[in-house]
């Protein structure tokens, strides 16, 4: 099987001539790095969210963000944090970076997303905080996961990089009642600055250390220094720190990308309704659905393989690819990755359900710039590789 039309990508940035005019009005500004522009994405941000009081701190990645976070809660050596086997190895690798271990666990065999269950039975006295992920788009079980740090006197960090915009119970993610909420801009996220990130938090004593650890530990940013009437060249280094700022050209590209977002989540929503019509009957379990009421930001359409679908995983995905189509696999989970496996003696008989799921699980193409025609082209190719 082989096709004669272009190759159809797995995801595509949606960049308009807003964006472009803004980035260029960055370049002839003379101001390239953390300026104005952030400064106003950081606010733009909060007003998104729908409450001005949060502290929003834009970050050159979703990983610095979790990093700055789980830093500002007091995170070190001895300590442990509790998070899913299933995501991407940045949610527990800035763990590590403190010193601390990840405790890694399940997750829900329908949502995807990281099990309650799985959460409180793994709770020990070296627990201290618990680093949730909203897998796909979709909202984990918040109520249930801060009732469990609220019960162990737990810090709760959520891992956000797909869920802008996500609700559950109305709420916007980013507004919930966790410690901070971290967001990815990657270039295939829902959202983008190329590379990038915003750490959401109403504690402000957690913003003020992480705005002072994102840029060296320094008492003052450069845009303070540099736009200050005196002494301008002034600072001191109170901690050490990282370099995880975000400059105004990155902030340029957001500033537009944010004022798309709920036309984005809409068209999003729009492209996984046709798959979810068109791909009903086949031997494939579809995605979750989000609660009654609910947003998902499809970041991802997870697409699994039933038992009668009569094909691996590995053979579905070369079909689409020879049709032409580009798929992924969100995620091969930690849990056999060399490095987690070897430290923490983890085998896949431990993640049952995670397991399970990778085996069988692709992600189709999902993407605003995506058209009907693209999703009944992936259509025709699902229904031929599976035929």
């Amino acid at each position: 099987m082989s096709s004669s039309l272009p190759f159809l990508p797995f995801a595509l940035p949606d960049i308009g001539e807003e964006e472009i005019a803004e980035v260029v009005d960055t370049l002839r500004s003379g101001w390239l790095t953390t300026g104005p522009k952030a400064k106003r994405f950081e606010c733009d941000f909060a007003v998104f969210l729908g409450d001005e009081s949060l502290h929003c701190i834009a970050v050159n990645s979703a990983t610095a963000g979790l990093h700055l976070a789980l830093e500002a809660i007091g995170i070190g050596p001895g300590d442990e944090v509790i998070t899913t086997t299933h995501t991407f190895t940045a949610t527990a690798e800035v763990v590590r970076y403190l010193g601390a271990d990840v405790k890694l666990v399940d997750i829900d065999p329908a949502t995807l997303n990281i099990d309650a269950r799985a959460i409180e039975a793994a709770i020990g006295p070296r627990t201290k905080a618990i680093l949730p992920v909203h897998y796909a788009g979709l909202a984990a079980d918040m109520p249930a996961i801060l009732a469990l740090a609220r019960q162990h006197g737990l810090k709760v960090v959520e891992d956000a990089a797909h869920a802008l915009p996500t609700t559950i119970g109305g709420q916007l993610v980013g507004t919930l009642a966790s410690d901070a909420t971290v967001f990815s801009f990657y270039a295939n996220k829902t959202i983008t600055t190329g590379e990038g990130g915003m750490l959401v938090t109403r504690d402000a004593a957690l913003a003020a250390r992480a705005r002072v650890m994102r840029l060296h530990g320094m008492s003052r940013d450069a845009f303070d220094r540099f736009t200050a009437t005196a002494p301008s060249w002034y600072y001191e280094i109170v901690a050490p720190g990282f370099k995880y700022n975000l400059t105004d050209m990155a902030a340029a590209l957001g500033l537009h990308q944010l004022k798309k977002a709920r036309v984005f989540q809409q068209r999003r929503a729009a492209l996984a309704a046709l798959y979810d019509a068109a791909l009903a009957g086949l031997p494939v379990t579809l995605p979750s659905q989000p609660r009654p009421g609910d947003l998902h930001a499809w970041h991802l359409y997870v697409l699994r393989l039933a038992d009668g679908a009569g094909i691996d995983r590995d053979t579905f995905i070369d079909r689409l690819f020879a049709a032409g189509v580009g798929c992924s696999v969100h995620y091969i989970p930690l849990h056999l990755h060399p490095y987690w496996r070897e430290r923490y003696a983890l085998d896949a008989a431990m993640f049952p359900h995670s397991q399970q799921a990778y085996e069988r699980m692709l992600s189709l193409p999902l993407y605003t710039r995506m058209t009907d025609a693209d999703v009944q082209r992936v259509v025709d190719a699902v229904r031929a590789a599976l035929a």
